[in-house]
């Protein structure tokens, strides 16, 4: 498949009459065979020598007719598991499937010899074969390796899911992923354009002269956002330590040093609730630029996010659950109560403004604010149970309350708000930014602040973290910063409900 095919048709979508398997007795058959194997010499060999992928060959030589495939009598060498097998008298078919697609093969005695094509007839779909032999064309035109020589490469003891219905229950799909992958293409095109779009995020920083950096997983302190950390011990320094939650505090340290443009494509991990927008480790783009502020960080990513849509995609114009996304178009940018009040016409500015009201409508709401929250907590709290999950076109929502953005510089013009966006699209948070505190005496007293309400109860509370305010004290440039989730973002670029869709391996309770 290119860059800008069509995704695939999903697989096992219209179900059929299927035979009860006996999976035990299966996997005692294959034992038995493979038992056989073993006594006539390695059952695993890896001296097989591939030369050519299915796709390729098809691209190759996919056009070319039936009298000069027979004329040239090009020599290939393919191997990959069985997926179809018909067996005939003095001949059959089989189907391998490669990481690129699948080459039908032909499995004859006067060409493979009777040995050969005896063997073959007791493999087993699931098997990954070698197979070396010349390109013909069947009757009816599908391009196929006439083997001369056939190799078992892996025997599998497992059978594959029945055609049809490939894995149907989703918990199976997400703790057998390897499964997954074998039978279903839509899957093997979902990460394909992660893939994608991992490296266009790359290319699109590199080429803007942003220098890629790593930053510490394990952490004496976690910072750069509000989240409860995962909590370990490092058995030679005798200290506890935590798994990251951001990489902020660090990239910071890296602006206060002289690395002006800075970005890493990181695992984050938050010891927090799964939902289908949340998985405690996830996968992070985060930047920071010099001398720049958060309105440069908005007009960057309208660009970034549709240049990433181009190349991972080959276009810039999406479906997301049945409505549309344009990446291209400039995106709505509105303050809090200003998206409050376009998505629910029922509230207005007087309202927003009085706390009491504020919340007495969360409490009507059943939607929770700490007993100490303030005026832009409770307008941010409303927000957030009737506006967000409305907002499906590409919205930045700004200038955040300074109480619950305790990273992000403050407003010259009102010291209430911060110069901060969230990037909202199809009801979720995308991307998060803002012009960066770098004054220390601030910056100390907001994480005193913070750690008040860790005291208080609050898990998600920063940590007061002295070495990052003395890195600040050597003076950080004025800078803006942003993280932007890859997972969400590969959701929207393959119509995908669930994170765990996007993530190979999501965390799952454990099996019984």
């Amino acid at each position: 498949m290119s860059e800008n095919d069509e995704p695939p048709e999903q697989e096992g979508e219209q179900a059929t009459p299927e035979t009860p398997v006996d999976e035990n007795q299966i996997v005692a058959e294959r034992r038995e065979k493979l038992a056989k194997l073993r006594e006539l010499g390695p059952a695993y060999p890896n001296d097989f020598m591939r030369t050519w992928l299915a796709n390729d060959l098809d691209e190759r030589y996919g056009e070319k007719t039936r009298e000069q495939l027979d004329e040239e009598k090009i020599e290939v060498a393919v191997a990959g598991r069985m997926m179809l097998k018909r067996v005939m008298g003095k001949a059959s078919f089989g189907t391998i499937q490669d990481l690129s697609g699948r080459i039908q093969i032909f499995v004859a005695s006067d060409s493979a010899g009777p040995a050969a094509l005896a063997a073959f007839k007791h493999y087993d779909v699931g098997d990954t074969l070698g197979a070396v032999g010349t390109l013909f064309k069947t009757k009816t035109g599908q391009l196929t390796v006439k083997v001369r020589e056939l190799r078992l490469l892996a025997k599998s003891l497992r059978p594959l899911p029945e055609k049809f219905h490939g894995l149907t229950d989703r918990e199976q799909i997400y703790r057998q992923r390897y499964v997954d992958l074998i039978m279903n293409e839509h899957s093997r095109w979902v990460f394909a354009v992660r893939s994608r779009t991992v490296d266009a995020l790359r290319r699109f920083m590199i080429n803007r002269k942003y220098i890629e950096v790593e930053t510490p997983m394990l952490q004496p302190i976690p910072g750069g956002a509000a989240a409860r950390p995962f909590k370990t011990h490092h058995n030679a320094l005798d200290a506890d330590m935590y798994l990251r939650i951001a990489p902020e505090l660090y990239l910071k340290r890296l602006l206060v040093g002289g690395l002006e443009q800075i970005f890493e494509i990181n695992r984050n991990f938050r010891n927090e609730g799964i939902s289908t927008r949340h998985n405690p480790e996830f996968t992070m783009l985060e930047f920071y630029v010099a001398y720049l502020d958060y309105r440069y960080l908005m007009d960057l990513t309208e660009e970034m996010f549709a240049k990433v849509a181009l190349n991972a995609l080959g276009t810039d114009k999406v479906m997301y659950q049945g409505r549309p996304i344009d990446f291209a178009k400039p995106y709505d940018r509105l303050t809090v109560t200003q998206a409050i009040v376009k998505y629910n016409p029922r509230y207005n500015a007087a309202q927003l403004g009085d706390a009491d009201f504020l919340r007495q409508e969360l409490a009507g709401l059943k939607a929770s604010a700490h007993a100490a929250a303030g005026l832009g907590a409770l307008q941010l709290a409303l927000f957030e149970a009737t506006t967000e999950a409305l907002l499906f076109e590409p919205t930045f929502i700004i200038d955040y309350p300074a109480e619950v953005s305790p990273l992000a510089r403050r407003s010259d013009a009102n010291p209430e708000v911060t110069e901060r966006f969230e990037l909202f699209i199809a009801g979720r948070e995308i991307a998060n930014g803002f012009s960066e505190l770098n004054d220390p005496e601030d910056q100390a007293a907001r994480f005193l602040e913070q750690a008040k309400a860790k005291e208080a109860g609050d898990e998600e509370a920063m940590y007061y973290d002295a070495d990052y305010i003395r890195a600040l004290e050597y003076g950080m440039p004025p800078a803006a910063g942003e993280g932007v989730g890859v997972d969400r973002l590969v959701m929207l670029f393959t119509d995908s409900p669930n994170i765990r869709d996007v993530i190979l391996f999501p965390q799952m309770r454990p099996e019984d």
